[in-house]
């Protein structure tokens, strides 16, 4: 109480003081106070109050209706003064928010860490841009004890902090998974459980898993409805769509996953991918599949990694540096 009575005391005479003389120390000193009020975080309807309650005793007579000019004021500053308390509120939780995502983003790109092998005989590339700062989509490479390369990709359906920590799930529960060969139909019914047992019921995760096996030059893979991806054969330089069928993660405890083969060649490229490649749009247009492979085409004669890095340099200038979705492509190209 002390306080304010000082407070209304030298607003008092600051405007007195300029009142009569309307010189720069009087306005320097209701900076002054100015900052005082936010210091003492003052609302807008008291500071009116003390202003009515200076000029009271100031002139006490006042006309009537500057009286009541100033009581309408005071009204409207109220109102405000509650709406901007409000905002100030809600800022501070925005911000709190985006400091948490940042964290969690960072711990994302940490738990979610995995290395692009490198593989005598084979040319790998990898991208994976998130739209915003935390990612639904999901790769991962596991090498297996009979020199077997497996590729995951996956894509929750959702976003955010709840699908950054289902991937970080399925990542751990891949890497528990045994060294020696495993095949794609056996992790997705193994993840499948996973997911059904501990991921909310409202939430699913689609995933391709191939595995390559480098003695055999054959390619194994199932999908758990994910999108599908594309072979691309160096003979006739021609695409092909990987079609495998599968239930999404999470959906049934008891699905069970069709597993398909495939030879690979010297030049082959197997083309994996996420929704956010195939889903670019154009303006208020989805692109075409065949635009997506047009892109693809022409930089197959570059090194894979080159390769992916400008088709999402492409995509990303169509969107005008915007992504709608996250954004995933694997490019696996047999040299030899």
């Amino acid at each position: 109480m002390a306080t304010l009575n000082t407070d209304i005391s030298n607003y008092r005479n600051l405007l007195k003081h300029y009142i009569e003389i309307r010189d720069e120390q009087s306005l320097y000193g209701a900076e002054q106070l100015s900052k005082a009020f936010i210091k003492d975080n003052i609302p807008p309807d008291e500071i009116i109050n003390l202003h009515i309650r200076a000029m009271s005793e100031l002139y006490p007579d006042i006309p009537e209706y500057f009286q009541h000019s100033m009581s309408f004021l005071l009204e409207v500053m109220i109102s405000y003064g509650i709406a901007h308390q409000e905002y100030r509120s809600l800022r501070e939780e925005q911000s709190e928010l985006k400091s948490e995502i940042a964290v969690a983003a960072n711990m994302q790109d940490t738990l979610l860490t995995t290395t692009k092998p490198d593989i005598d005989g084979l040319d790998i590339g990898v991208i994976s841009v998130p739209a915003n700062q935390m990612s639904g989509d999901y790769y991962h490479f596991l090498m297996g004890d009979d020199d077997s390369l497996g590729i995951a990709v996956a894509d929750v359906i959702g976003k955010g902090i709840p699908a950054a920590l289902c991937m970080s799930m399925i990542k751990y529960s891949m890497d528990s998974l045994p060294k020696a060969t495993v095949s794609p139909k056996t992790i997705l019914k193994n993840l499948n459980r996973v997911v059904e047992r501990n991921v909310d019921s409202s939430m699913f995760i689609t995933m391709f898993y191939a595995q390559f096996l480098p003695y055999e030059n054959k390619l194994w893979y199932a999908s758990a409805g994910h999108e599908p991806g594309f072979y691309y054969s160096a003979e006739t330089q021609t695409f092909e769509e990987i079609k495998a069928k599968g239930l999404v993660l999470g959906v049934s405890p008891d699905a069970d996953y069709r597993e398909y083969e495939r030879t690979i060649h010297k030049g082959d490229m197997a083309i994996l991918l996420t929704d956010g490649v195939t889903e670019c749009r154009q303006g208020d247009r989805f692109i075409e599949t065949e635009e997506v492979l047009e892109v693809i085409e022409q930089y197959t004669d570059l090194p894979a990694q080159e390769m992916v890095n400008k088709v999402y340099k492409h995509f990303e200038r169509m969107q005008d540096f915007q992504l709608r979705d996250d954004f995933t492509l694997i490019v696996m190209r047999k040299e030899v």
